[in-house]
C-alpha cells in the first residue's frame, strides 16, 4: 500500500505564516478554490477559529460557499517557540486523509487543495457540526455516532493490516509514515512518561488532585503498566492509526460524523485508536455529574453514553471481524493454512483470541488516554469547563480512579459490559476531599 503520491503544490514560495491578508491573496490565486468561494476576493471573510494545540485554522467564506484551511506551525500553538515542531506533519496529515478518504469518504472532510512548502490544507467546510466534545458537555447525544465511528476505525484499521495486506504493502505503509517520529515523541512523553514524573508542563486541579498526583508519581506498578503501554505504542506497528481519535478530533451532527486531524497517524498498535475513543466517552461520562444543572438532569443523556461506550466496542469487532472473514487476503493467517472446515473453524477461533487481544490493548489505552488528560499537559474541556474546581477535581479524581484500575487489572475488564459497570460504580464513588 504505498501512499506516497505527491501532494499538489501552488508553487508560492518558501514556508511563511499566513495571516488574513496573505490568505486572502494565496487563495485567489487557486482558480478552482477561489471559484468555491465566490465573489471578489476582498469580500470574502477570514476568520482564525483554532482552538487545538498545534496549528493555525482559518474559515474562509465567499458569495457561493466556504472552505476551512489549516496550516501547521512550526512550534506547539499550545507552549509557543520554545517547543519547535517540525512542518511535515502537515505531510503525514494529508497522506492520512487520502487513505482515509479512499475507504470512508462519508466520514472524513473532502481536501480542496495542499501546498507542501506551506505546510497548508484546504478542505471542506463542515457546517453545521460542531466539536463533539463541546455537544457532549452540552448534553447532546449523537445516534449516528457509534455506526459511523465504528465503521471509520474498522475500515481504517482492517485495510492498512497484516490481515488485508501483502507484506511488502505494509512494510511500504509503514515506511511512508516512518518519518513521522517528533509526533509520535509529544505522545510517547505526554501520555505514557510526563503523567507519572515530575514534569515542568505537566499540571493538575491544586489543591484538591495534589495527594493523588504525587501517588501517580510513586506508583511503581503503575509505572510498570504505562511502560508497557508505551512499548507497544513504539513497537507495534499494526495499523495505520489516526493518532489523536478523541472527541476533540470529530465533527458532528445528531445525522453525520467526520473525523478531522490526524497529524499523529502512524502504523502503530489499533487499540490505541479504539481507546482513545472509548477512553473520552468515559471522561465525558464521568465529568457530566460537573455540568448538571439540576441533580439527575443528565440521567438520560449519561445512560446514552454508557450505551454508546458498549456500542463502539461491539460494533467495532463485529464489523471488523466480517470484513476479516471477507477480505482476510493478507499474509497474516495465510488462507492456505486454514482450508476445509477444520481450518475453518480453528481460524475462526483464532479470530475471536485476536479480538480478545485487542479488546485488553483498548482498555489500556483508554485508561492512559484518561490519566494523561487530567495529569498532563493538555486537558479536556469536559473536565476544564467545570467552573467549580472542587466539582471538577471531584470528578477528575474519580476518573483516575477508575483508570488506574483498568491499568493495573486490565485482565478482569473481559467485556465492553465490565468497563462501563466499572464506570457506574466510579460516578458514585467520593474521593477523600469530597466527604
Amino acid at each position: 500500500m504505498n501512499l506516497q503520491a505527491q501532494p499538489s503544490s501552488s508553487g508560492q514560495g518558501q514556508y511563511r505564516i499566513l495571516r488574513e491578508a496573505d490568505l486572502r491573496d494565496y487563495l485567489a490565486g487557486l482558480p478552482p478554490v477561489a471559484a468555491q468561494l465566490g465573489g471578489v476576493p476582498a469580500g470574502w471573510s477570514i476568520s482564525e477559529v483554532g482552538d487545538g494545540n498545534l496549528n493555525l485554522v482559518f474559515i474562509v467564506k465567499g458569495t457561493s460557499g466556504g472552505i476551512a484551511v489549516k496550516q501547521a506551525l512550526p512550534y506547539v500553538r499550545l507552549v509557543g517557540e520554545s517547543w519547535p515542531l517540525p512542518l511535515s506533519r502537515a505531510h503525514y496529515e494529508h497522506l492520512a486523509l487520502v487513505h482515509q478518504a479512499r475507504l470512508t469518504p462519508k466520514l472524513v472532510p473532502a481536501i480542496l487543495h495542499h501546498d507542501n512548502p506551506l505546510a497548508l490544507t484546504a478542505m471542506e467546510l463542515l457546517e453545521p457540526h460542531i466539536i463533539m466534545r463541546k455537544g457532549l458537555i452540552g448534553g447532546i447525544a449523537y445516534p449516528r455516532f457509534v455506526e459511523d465511528i465504528s465503521t471509520f476505525m474498522a475500515q481504517t484499521l482492517f485495510f492498512s493490516s497484516d490481515l488485508a495486506l501483502s507484506a511488502a504493502e505494509k512494510k511500504e505503509g509503514i515506511a511512508d509514515f516512518a518519518g513521522n517520529h517528533a509526533l509520535c515523541k509529544i505522545t510517547e512523553d505526554l501520555i505514557f512518561t510526563d503523567p507519572y514524573r515530575v514534569a515542568e508542563q505537566s499540571r493538575w486541579t491544586a489543591p484538591w488532585l495534589d495527594t493523588i498526583a504525587a501517588a501517580f508519581r510513586e506508583d511503581l506498578e503503575l509505572h510498570v503498566a504505562i511502560s508497557r503501554l508505551k512499548l507497544k505504542f513504539m513497537a507495534s506497528p499494526e495499523a495505520l492509526i489516526h493518532g489523536d481519535l478523541h472527541t476533540g478530533s470529530i465533527m458532528v451532527t445528531v445525522t453525520e460524523t467526520k473525523v478531522i486531524d490526524p497529524e499523529f497517524a502512524f502504523y502503530g498498535p489499533m487499540g490505541f485508536d479504539i481507546g482513545a475513543v472509548i477512553g473520552n466517552l468515559i471522561m465525558a461520562y464521568l465529568a457530566s455529574a460537573g455540568h448538571e444543572r439540576s441533580p439527575g438532569d443528565r440521567a438520560a443523556f449519561e445512560a446514552w453514553l454508557l450505551e454508546t461506550i458498549e456500542g463502539v466496542w461491539t460494533e467495532f469487532s463485529r464489523k471488523f471481524l466480517a470484513l476479516w472473514r471477507s477480505e482476510g487476503k493478507g499474509d497474516g493467517y495465510p488462507v492456505s493454512l486454514f482450508t476445509g472446515e477444520a481450518g475453518a473453524a480453528r481460524l475462526e477461533t483464532e479470530r475471536q483470541a485476536y479480538l480478545a487481544r485487542l479488546f485488553q490493548d483498548t482498555v489500556g489505552f483508554a485508561a492512559a488516554k484518561t490519566i494523561r488528560r487530567i495529569l498532563g499537559l493538555a486537558h479536556n474541556l469536559d473536565f476544564e469547563a467545570i467552573a467549580d474546581e472542587k466539582l471538577r477535581a471531584i470528578c477528575e479524581a474519580r476518573s483516575l480512579r477508575l483508570a488506574r484500575t483498568m491499568m493495573l487489572d486490565t485482565p478482569s475488564f473481559t467485556t465492553i459490559g465490565a468497563v462501563t459497570r466499572a464506570a457506574r460504580e466510579a460516578r458514585g464513588w467520593q474521593p477523600d476531599f469530597a466527604r
